[in-house]
């Protein structure tokens, strides 16, 4: 005789659901301690589109943990409109090295010139990439245990 299980009991979901948020947990941890290399160890100094980004990034290591433990399969609500945020201002940074950006829209007007590139990897990986891959990562994970946990 199966007894129906208690209203607050894990769902198959959550084993997967877990392991999805870890790893996005584990980018914005990786992205947070590379920006604060970058920063505090390497002195480059960040432009104001990398201190938003860093507003949308940092969080999001205390928020995805807040939800691991225990594991919360709402934790994307949370943690989705940091991502999203951020991902849509690395886009715009990204778009603003490519040239894409008009002259007079741009947002960095004094200190560091937010289309100058400080760091070239490899000829192409910039940080605005980085910072569009993490944040695309992190978004896709969450949107991945959304769907896995309102099944």
């Amino acid at each position: 005789m199966n007894s129906p299980s208690p209203p607050n009991a894990p769902s198959d979901a959550t084993p997967i659901g877990w392991t999805l948020t870890f790893v996005a947990w584990l980018v914005a941890t990786v992205s947070t301690l590379g920006a604060l290399f970058l920063g505090e160890v390497m002195g480059y100094v960040p432009c104001i589109l990398c201190w938003y980004q860093r507003i949308a990034m940092f969080p999001l290591v205390l928020v995805l943990a807040a939800g691991l433990f225990p594991f919360d399969p709402r934790v994307a609500r949370y943690g989705l409109p940091l991502a999203l945020a951020g991902l849509g201002l690395a886009l715009f940074h990204l778009a603003l090295i490519a040239g894409w950006i008009p002259e007079n829209i741009r947002p960095c007007q004094q200190g560091v010139s937010c289309s100058d590139l400080q760091v070239i990897w490899f000829g192409f990986v910039s940080i605005p990439l980085l910072s569009v891959l993490a944040f695309s990562l992190v978004a896709g994970l969450l949107v991945a245990t959304h769907l896995k946990g309102s099944k």
